[in-house]
């Protein structure tokens, strides 16, 4: 079990560092637990044994208060399973599209609601150590996927999805860009 950090907490506006090389078993445990972790807030029974527990889809170590550069996604998109504990990533490449969550984004850090369109890119590919392959991997992402790997990234940088809502205009959402 985590203890998720509020975004109330500075800590979670904080620059990541990256983990020193070569990786130990305690990096591994670390994301594996937190992949883990999010399997389990997917079960209705898990959450209603455990209260505190949030249904969730990624999770960035700064959420559990580390202010290291990795984080965890477990999705199901009803097509395929994505599932990831990424160490040190970086965003190599992104696609001119935009994109965005209908329904808008939340995050377990964030208790309270902030409704407007979060503008995100609906390609990334992205390169990271991942713990559960023990290897590098390059991920090219599209769509619901794309947009969770960068919203977890953006948590490594201090960065929090409600900071790229349109202030002037929360529900501005340019020509050309796609619901998800």
């Amino acid at each position: 079990m985590f203890k998720i950090v509020l975004d109330s907490n500075p800590s979670l506006r904080k620059k990541c560092e990256d983990f020193d090389k070569p990786y130990t078993e305690q990096d591994h445990k670390l994301l594996t637990d937190m992949v883990e972790y999010l399997k389990n807030s997917q079960d209705e029974e898990f959450c209603k044994l455990h209260k505190d527990v949030e249904p969730g889809v990624g999770l960035a170590l700064p959420q559990i208060g580390i202010n290291k550069r990795g984080f965890a996604i477990y999705l199901n998109d009803g097509k395929s399973l994505y599932q990831y504990g990424l160490l040190n990533p970086k965003i190599l490449r992104t696609s001119v599209k935009q994109a965005y969550l209908d329904g808008g984004e939340a995050c377990l850090s964030v208790p309270n609601k902030h409704p407007g369109v979060v503008l995100r890119y609906n390609k990334v590919v992205l390169q990271a150590y991942d713990v559960l392959t023990k290897k590098d991997v390059e991920i090219t992402a599209y769509g619901y996927l794309a947009i969770c790997l960068q919203h977890e990234y953006d948590h490594l940088d201090g960065i929090l999805y409600y900071d790229r809502i349109n202030k002037k205009n929360p529900l501005y959402v340019p020509e050309g860009a796609i619901a998800i």
